[in-house]
């Protein structure tokens, strides 16, 4: 029997495990009518610093409202500091475990050195991290993110949860629990008019980064959901309000099946212009997450206008006359998606969880105590236990991290409602 080397067997290995991982389609449109709309598209973000086989994706849609300073400050700084919360030296399954926990505390960071600043700025944010077949997704506001698993037309996943207070009703009683007012606008005469607002403040969202002005119970923490989709590939759209107040999932999906990424993020942009003209900023980014070894080479010559050859050439999504019935149990049984992650609430002591667990943690990433929000270094003495003095907390030992800074305590203390922003007990 001949013998391999060891060399060729690490290779091979290498040489399969590169072909496992998945490849990338995306394109971004946009028309804007505010410049409040900004967005991120990034491949080459780094897990292992120095390791061009450790990476990942990040996109993002940031809707700004009250100018564009907070939409450009989160684009900016938010990726920073989620992969400031993640601990050092993780395996990727031990990273992927962490990242949600991570993009709470990058979400809160970001939105409360947004507000050192002063700006009254606010924005939506909705970020999506790509490792692999796995897809994970946080977000505040209501620009929405949707999966349109391959194998099957109609099967539209939500990764995302509308923010808004007309809508969502856990939301606005959270909101008032927490010291503030959910109300229409009232015009001369009673009469009241638009969609659900908090007050002070106005807006119609309930989560959001930034807004200094509004009151802290619009919190920046975020909904996250974590998915593993099938090797058979996905189709994600991530898109501002612009285009959800004009497409309902479904028809933003119909609308663009069958076309590659940059064209599909472009008709769906004409299909919500179509149906309701540009009455806000518009922004779709379209990622096409493909199995190798199902890529085409593109066409030597322009492909032709007709649809049946166009498919031909970028075939994202197979049509199927099953019966629906039928192809759902198919789609089961095959598990199109996997969730692996889902939580929303916005309690810290329930999201950033507790450091006696066994999973990876935020903690003791630079030194004995660090501040699970903005990673500053803690001494014995001044850190602060998430759990401490909240009824929210599962945890029956308020002595166990993970820890917050005073400032961050003091941050977490005003979403909740126990003390107006800005007061801190000494």
């Amino acid at each position: 029997m001949d013998m391999v080397p060891l060399s060729a067997l690490i290779k091979e290995e290498a040489k399969s495990e590169k072909m496992e991982k998945p490849l990338l389609r995306y394109g971004c449109a946009s028309q804007s009518k505010k410049g409040e709309d900004f967005f991120l598209m990034k491949t080459d973000c780094a897990r292992i610093n120095g390791n061009p086989a450790a990476t990942f994706a990040c996109f993002a849609v940031l809707d700004g409202h009250n100018g564009n300073a907070a939409a450009i400050y989160t684009r900016d700084n938010l990726l920073n500091h989620v992969l400031s919360a993640i601990p050092r030296n993780l395996s990727r399954e031990e990273w992927l475990h962490a990242l949600p926990r991570a993009l709470v505390a990058g979400f809160v960071k970001t939105d409360k050195e947004f507000q050192s600043q002063g700006q009254t700025s606010g924005t939506t944010a909705t970020f999506v991290i790509i490792d692999g077949w796995t897809v994970t997704v946080a977000s505040v506001g209501d620009s929405r993110c949707i999966l349109d698993a391959e194998g099957a037309d109609g099967d539209i996943s939500l990764l995302t949860v509308d923010h808004r207070l007309e809508e969502n009703v856990e939301e606005r009683e959270r909101v008032t629990a927490s010291g503030g007012e959910v109300g229409r606008l009232s015009i001369v005469g009673g009469a009241e008019i638009g969609p659900l607002r908090c007050w002070p403040g106005g807006l119609c969202l309930s989560r959001s980064i930034g807004d200094i002005d509004v009151g802290e119970f619009i919190v920046p923490v975020p909904y996250v959901k974590q998915v593993k989709v099938s090797n058979a590939g996905a189709r994600l759209i991530i898109a501002s309000d612009g285009i959800w107040d004009s497409l309902s999932s479904e028809t933003a999906a119909t609308s663009c099946r069958g076309l590659p990424a940059e064209l599909a993020a472009r008709q769906v942009v004409k299909e919500a212009l179509r149906t309701r003209g540009l009455k806000d900023d518009t922004t779709c980014i379209v990622v096409d997450i493909i199995r190798p070894d199902r890529v085409l080479k593109p066409p030597q010559s322009p492909p032709p206008k007709k649809m049946n050859k166009l498919k031909s050439f970028f075939t994202f999504k197979k049509r199927n006359k099953e019966p629906a019935n039928k192809l759902a149990k198919k789609l089961s049984s095959v598990g199109i998606v996997e969730e692996l992650f889902e939580e929303g609430s916005a309690m810290l002591a329930e999201r950033l969880g507790n450091d006696s667990s066994g999973g990876p943690t935020t903690s003791g990433q630079h030194g004995l105590f660090t501040c699970a929000i903005c990673q500053a270094d803690l001494a014995p003495s001044e850190g602060v236990s998430v759990h401490a003095g909240s009824i929210f907390s599962t945890s029956s030992k308020p002595w166990e991290g993970p820890f917050l800074c005073s400032d961050c305590r003091d941050k977490k203390d005003a979403m909740e409602g126990k003390r107006p922003s800005g007061v801190k007990v000494l």
